[in-house]
């Protein structure tokens, strides 16, 4: 590996709970995330080491945020693009999405969310409602990214076979159990996901699924490996996780985390996963 790469961060948030409460931080361990986080504080962290574009995701199921984010995107050179939310099962997605375009700073929006990770039915994204939203997502040249626990990969796999003309983005690698120590079930459910190849993976969120107080990038390697052995630097980007992953490192450590665990990596196959997947996948500018 030559030089210090060129950074994508193809995962962060910003929140203001002055506009809007984050019902889910709750309890003493997301304490340290009740408070405001603006692309005023990131930029520095951001700029520092080496990122020139991110992606903005969404953090609650509101549909107004998307509007403020791809608004507070046409005001950044730092923000090349968002994923918001919009209610899948509604009627009139399709209607929604042509509007949202039409936004100052509708051209930024790149995809989707939903917080699949907090729905009951494992099978959720295999409802007809959900995989009729999703494939108005597709119809409108939007990725959708899943936020799913390894329990409901088998639901994304169904989902990505069903439709295979939609991109289907896998937030924070499935969210491994890195604190136990454990690859299976999650690692054959992965290897599922990743076999199909309309499917692509953040390499995001795992300082927060180890022990956020002692870890080590030994630790992460397993996860991490088993990644970019599933689907390859061509199909995997980096994110921070910001400021979410303040809870176990600051945004440098997750940084040089990430570059730890690419050291074996020859330099295009590096860049890929640090930027040209995440700007390929998404479109970014």
């Amino acid at each position: 590996m030559t030089g210090r790469p060129r950074i994508v961060d193809a995962h962060h948030h910003v929140w203001d709970l002055s506009v809007r409460d984050q019902d889910w931080i709750t309890g003493e361990e997301l304490a340290p995330l009740r408070r405001d986080f603006t692309m005023a504080d990131l930029e520095p962290e951001a700029r520092a080491n080496g990122v020139d574009a991110t992606v903005l995701v969404q953090t609650v199921t509101v549909a107004a945020e998307t509007p403020e984010f791809l608004a507070l995107a046409d005001g950044s050179d730092l923000v090349a693009g968002v994923v918001g939310w919009s209610d899948l099962t509604a009627p009139d997605i399709a209607d929604t999405l042509a509007a949202l375009r039409e936004l100052p700073g509708g051209d930024r929006l790149v995809g989707l969310r939903h917080q699949v990770q907090g729905e009951p039915d494992p099978r959720w994204l295999l409802r007809p409602d959900v995989l009729r939203g999703l494939t108005a997502v597709s119809e409108a040249g939007l990725v959708y990214d899943l936020l799913v626990q390894p329990h409901q990969l088998p639901a994304a796999v169904r989902a990505a076979e069903l439709l295979p003309g939609l991109v289907l983005v896998l937030d924070h690698s499935g969210k491994p159990p890195v604190a136990a120590g454990e690859l299976h079930p999650w690692a054959d459910e992965l290897r599922a996901l990743a076999a199909l190849p309309n499917t692509v993976c953040k390499l995001s969120g795992l300082v927060t699924e180890a022990d956020p107080h002692n870890w080590t990038v030994k630790d992460l390697r397993p996860y991490a490996d088993t990644v970019l052995e599933a689907f390859g630097p061509t199909r995997l980007m980096f994110g921070s996780d910001w400021p979410v992953c303040r809870l176990a490192a600051t945004y440098t450590e997750v940084v040089e985390a990430a570059l730890a665990l690419l050291d074996g990596l020859a330099d295009d196959e590096r860049d890929a996963v640090l930027a040209t997947t995440a700007e390929g996948v998404y479109g970014l500018r």
